[in-house]
């Protein structure tokens, strides 16, 4: 997939510095971004975000497998908007809870093409995927199995065939990646062991209100390795044969300008090629991009309110852990500049305004002369900022800004002190 960016890969497609000096994102000066719609603010190049769905799905077609699809896994970025670009171009959407459903069938995703999954489903929970007909629910374990048989009996589910389901299996697996996003590996907390999937399976087909159509498994986020995919498919081979396998996603993205990731084509073509190997060409297979779709579709952009010099220089920007948890979370490495002076030599931390010593965004920036005023914008920020974004400290989550042709809307506003009282109850 060609990047059209005379920047790195880290940034969204068509990136550039304008010949002011000035990042561009979709067209859109980031300095004036910063100045209509305040900072911090997400902001996502919607072209970028159509590109990449498109490579997933052009890239299945090439590797002879005749029933494909792509599913996002909307765990990475649940805002409606970006969602709705992703049913418009036909993609699955894999939902993780009641809210990430909600929020897909609002953004026009239809029900057989919703997976739901999850390690602690709750009743409430599968209840709105029976009655609503999902396409896939993703069995997870034994106390599950018991919930769904009493809710079918109960009938819970929608009229008509019975509810299609997958068994989520672990396969022992495990990729190089951090520790709290692997989930191959025989000790984890999602999916059933792999002597277990065929009792589970035997269970499900004994509830007359079920179909167990075939099998899930996701072995970790963030793999720049395609090895451990195609293992996991072997592993995945000695438990038969099923009309439905679905590989979940995982392929990593560049977040700094020396990782390489795979690209999507070789990503799609090593994992479709060991399934039509080990799992043969007449099952449909799913597979579960989430970060690869958007993380670097996004910038963060923040503006400096000090520079303070001790030991190390302290940039300090008025954001931090409420709208990027993942550094402190499990130490990911992003990178930043000063969005008017690119390629600066000064090693500083960045970071964020919140009460905590480890509220920093990136250890060791290189930064031009930064001061009080700067924009600063972190690339790769499109995965998990806004997912995972709080109000620590009373702060109000940031904006969602789409930028395209050189034109910007607000598609998330940001919130305000009346968001923050709003659930109060006197």
């Amino acid at each position: 997939m060609a990047t059209g960016t005379s920047l790195s890969a880290v940034f969204p497609l068509g990136s550039r510095l304008n010949e002011r000096g000035r990042l561009e994102v979709g067209g859109c000066d980031t300095i004036e971004l910063a100045r209509e719609f305040g900072t911090p603010a997400y902001v996502m190049a919607e072209d970028d975000l159509r590109a990449r769905a498109r490579a997933f799905v052009a890239a299945a077609g090439p590797a002879g497998h005749p029933q494909v699809s792509v599913a996002f896994a909307s765990k990475a970025l649940p805002c409606t908007a970006v969602l709705r670009v992703f049913a418009e171009e036909g993609l699955w959407c894999d939902v993780a809870s009641a809210g990430e459903l909600g929020l897909a069938l609002n953004a026009g995703f239809t029900t057989e093409r919703i997976v739901l999954h999850g390690n602690a489903k709750s009743e409430a929970e599968l209840r709105m995927a029976l009655r609503h007909g999902v396409g896939l629910i993703v069995v997870d374990n034994f106390d599950e199995i018991d919930r769904l048989t009493r809710l079918t009996s109960d009938g819970e589910s929608a009229e008509g065939d019975p509810q299609p389901v997958l068994v989520r299996a672990t396969p022992d697996v495990r990729g190089q990646t951090h520790e709290k996003i692997s989930t191959g590996q025989a000790d984890s907390k999602f999916g059933f062991a792999m002597d277990e999937v065929g009792i589970a399976i035997e269970r499900i087909e004994a509830i007359a209100g079920l179909e167990c159509k075939g099998v899930h498994t996701h072995i970790g986020s963030q793999l720049l390795e395609l090895e451990p995919f195609r293992k996991a498919v072997v592993e995945l081979s000695k438990l038969g044969e099923f009309p439905v396998w679905d590989l979940g996603g995982g392929l990593g993205v560049a977040y700094t300008e020396d990782q390489e990731p795979p690209c999507i084509e070789d990503y799609m073509a090593a994992v479709i090629d060991a399934a039509a190997e080990h799992l043969g060409v007449h099952s449909q297979l799913l597979i579960e991009p989430g970060r690869a779709l958007v993380a670097n579709a996004g910038v963060t952009l923040y503006s400096v309110e000090s520079v303070k010099r001790n030991v190390s220089t302290w940039v300090a920007v008025d954001g931090g852990m409420s709208d990027n948890l993942r550094p402190m979370l499990y130490g990911a490495v992003y990178e930043a500049h000063v969005a008017d002076r690119f390629g600066g030599a000064t090693s500083c931390v960045l970071a964020g305004k919140h009460c905590e010593s480890g509220d920093v965004i990136v250890r060791a920036a290189l930064l031009d002369d930064p001061r009080p005023g700067d924009v600063i914008v972190t690339p790769a920020t499109g995965a998990y900022g806004f997912a995972m974004a709080s109000n620590y400290n009373g702060v109000g989550r940031p904006p969602v800004i789409f930028c395209k042709d050189g034109q910007a809307r607000v598609v998330v506003r940001r919130e305000s002190f009346e968001d923050l009282t709003a659930r109060d109850v006197p």
